[in-house]
């Protein structure tokens, strides 16, 4: 079906927007698929900024700076989907996107490995405590002890959030001779021989090393603070390359101050500067035995090229297909391509009677639908038609006069 390669609003009139350094592989992607009005910018945009940028444009790809507010929305006239070239997708008010039929998507797995292998990095280097002797042989001072210094083999690491990334984790330091145990709020199937425990408390009192792997919740934030620190076991290591708002660093940098902390590895601030080269400052710098990294977690070329490609490909899908699998916003639908039909997106409102709306203004003008889905959520509808091809311009018509409609977009 060569009527398949094209959208019916020409490819060259679709603008993308790529913003934070986005991978060139999403670029190429598109480029290659034939959409040409591809523009990509180096850093995030401010909320001022980005209203005048995404005026005209229908597909957003953005990572984590970025902040896709309402307001951001209310601008953005023709906006179909937005990627999130990350994990996470707190950075979109989703319920906004969600009431404007706009199709939400990230990569929540393409950086698992290079976050879990990070973490294992960071354990070996803190339990030697190498930042402190790399630091003294820059200052040429010569700092060859044993004192202090541990194999990470028979150590207990704890991993808060037994999710993609936590139990990656978990089977590295299993392979690296590592007692595993876990906490998490859902019940989760352990893997090799990791152990849950039923209290954060519990956790935390019995590792050598605890690593986060939170989303950022109301629930998670500061999670590990003051009261939950005086409970780590004694010269434990914490690492957190989850989210910036899940540890009280004041309260860290008392507890590695006092001894009850003797290392930390931080790649994740509840503030960070917006582009490289800025100032930043944290609470934790200058102190013995903590490594700071720039939230580069997730920042290696597999990683990226990973992200570039999922998302890329969940973006095309639903710009050439309608599908919306993996959608945070819009329901997840598939509908298998039908010969000879053309293909309409109708997003409505989730109210009774949509449906039945839909066929009847359908079949009272003699249209037949050759293929149908409907998937909805707590706020919308999503439906995916097949009509005839010689009254497809008429259907499309029709279905945006249905009282609840939101959007409406013929596809092919």
């Amino acid at each position: 079906m060569s009527d398949k390669k094209n959208t019916s609003y020409p490819k060259e009139k679709i603008n993308i927007l790529f913003l934070e350094n986005i991978s060139d592989t999403a670029v190429r992607f598109f480029k290659e698929s034939g959409y040409n009005a591809v523009r990509k910018i180096q850093g995030a945009l401010s909320e001022e900024q980005l209203m005048k940028e995404i005026k005209d444009v229908h597909l957003l790809g953005i990572r984590s700076k970025t902040q896709i507010t309402s307001t951001v929305l209310e601008a953005a006239r023709k906006l179909q989907t937005i990627g999130c070239f990350c994990i996470g997708v707190n950075q979109v008010d989703l319920r906004s996107a969600t009431n404007k039929g706009i199709a939400v998507f990230n990569a929540p797995y393409s950086n698992t490995r290079s976050v879990a292998e990070l973490v294992i990095a960071a354990s070996i280097m803190l339990i030697r405590r190498i930042p402190d002797k790399n630091k003294a042989a820059h200052q040429g001072l010569w700092m060859k002890d044993a004192k202090g210094s541990y194999e990470l083999r028979g150590k207990t690491l704890g991993v808060i959030g037994y999710g993609n990334i936590g139990s990656q984790v978990s089977v590295l330091a299993e392979a690296l001779g590592m007692k595993v145990i876990f906490y998490d709020t859902v019940t989760k199937l352990p893997l090799g021989n990791a152990v849950a425990k039923k209290t954060l408390k519990d956790l935390v009192s019995q590792a050598d090393i605890i690593t986060l792997h939170v989303p950022d919740l109301n629930s998670t934030r500061n999670m590990i603070n003051k009261a939950t620190l005086k409970y780590f076991k004694k010269g434990s290591i914490l690492i957190n390359y989850a989210r910036g708002e899940v540890v009280d660093l004041e309260a860290l940098r008392k507890a590695i101050m006092e001894g009850q902390v003797s290392g930390a590895a931080i790649d994740v601030y509840p503030w960070e500067p917006e582009k490289n080269g800025d100032r930043f400052q944290t609470p934790l710098q200058d102190l013995p035995n903590v490594i700071l990294t720039p939230h580069i977690g997730g920042s290696t070329e597999e990683a990226q090229m990973n992200i570039g490609e999922d998302v890329s490909n969940k973006l095309f899908q639903y710009l050439e297909m309608g599908i919306s699998l993996g959608s945070h916003t819009v329901p997840p639908l598939n509908l298998p391509p039908q010969e000879g039909t053309h293909r309409i997106l109708h997003i409505h409102k989730n109210v009774p009677g949509v449906l039945s709306a839909i066929n009847t203004q359908l079949s009272k003008n003699n249209i037949n639908i050759l293929a149908q889905y409907l998937k909805t959520n707590e706020e919308i509808g999503y439906v995916v038609l097949d009509v005839d091809k010689k009254l497809s311009t008429h259907a499309f018509q029709l279905l945006k006069e249905i009282r609840e409609t939101i959007k409406v977009r013929m596809l092919y």
